[in-house]
């Protein structure tokens, strides 16, 4: 039987879980406390059981606050030494920095951005083992966590910050990618990203479009109440091009650009 284990089952993990559980896998995963679904990432002794009984891995746990990464951390050597068929990791488009709204494949160089622990980690996990697939992704949309989600809940914003450009991608459109990958393509690095990055403005007034809104006030950049982990957001610029996984796992997407996934998020299709 094929048997999963994943690092984290967060929004996109667990969509993932519950395809391949449809599919017949058994699926093994961790939290930070167990739970009816998970192990607790720090038993070490069911954790490295699962592993031991693993056929696949995938870790979709970013580095910690001190810059580590804690499965590499904690499991890195069992991870590195278990017999497995395929292994991943969920990584992030940040590590490719600002390109000053440029497009970037895989072949561009990493870590001349913010997000310096997430490209040590993103390397560390290409590294760990000779069939490992590095997914970056950028922007996560879906049920529950969209465009459409911020506005109905009065936190969408529109902030005037002229080109600035990003992508995105469905999560069930990553989901696709991962299980396509288990049979198709080999090792590597793959970003997973829709074929239209469009201003973060265009996607919220969408949104209010879908849902019959108004349009929040557009803000200066300068004097817009952000966090600060989204004013980065807005210190870099990039398209990111992902033809690479079209080409190698043979499948396209269902979510091709923002309009298409939100419309399905707003009629529940």
């Amino acid at each position: 039987m094929t048997n999963l284990l994943i690092f984290g089952l967060g929004y996109t993990s667990t969509r993932l879980a519950a395809a391949l559980r449809g599919q017949g896998w058994a699926i093994t995963g961790t939290r930070r406390a167990a739970g009816p679904d998970a192990l607790a990432f720090d038993d070490d002794a069911a954790v490295h059981a699962a592993i031991a009984g693993a056929t696949h891995i995938l870790s979709s746990v970013p580095p910690g606050s001190d810059g580590a990464d804690p499965v590499l951390v904690r499991y890195g050597a069992a991870i590195a030494a278990a017999p497995l068929v395929w292994s991943g990791y969920l990584s992030s488009t940040g590590v490719y920095g600002d390109a000053q709204g440029a497009w970037v494949d895989e072949s561009a160089p990493v870590g001349g951005g913010r997000r310096n622990a997430r490209t040590a980690a993103d390397l560390a996990w290409q590294a760990l083992r000779p069939d490992m697939r590095v997914f970056r992704l950028p922007g996560i949309y879906g049920p529950g966590r969209s465009a459409l989600d911020r506005v109905a809940a009065g936190d969408a914003h529109r902030i005037d910050a002229p080109g600035h450009m990003f992508s995105r991608i469905h999560v069930g459109d990553i989901v696709a990618a991962v299980v396509a990958s288990f049979t198709r393509g080999k090792p590597g690095i793959y970003n997973i990203a829709d074929d239209q990055p469009a201003l973060g403005n265009r996607v919220i007034e969408y949104a209010c479009e879908l849902l019959g809104a108004p349009y929040p006030p557009l803000q200066p950049l300068a004097t817009a109440a952000l966090s600060p982990m989204a004013r980065g957001f807005y210190a870099e610029n990039r398209r990111i091009a992902a033809s690479k996984f079209k080409r190698e796992f043979g499948i396209g997407l269902r979510y091709a650009h923002y309009q298409i996934g939100l419309r399905a998020i707003f009629e529940g299709v």
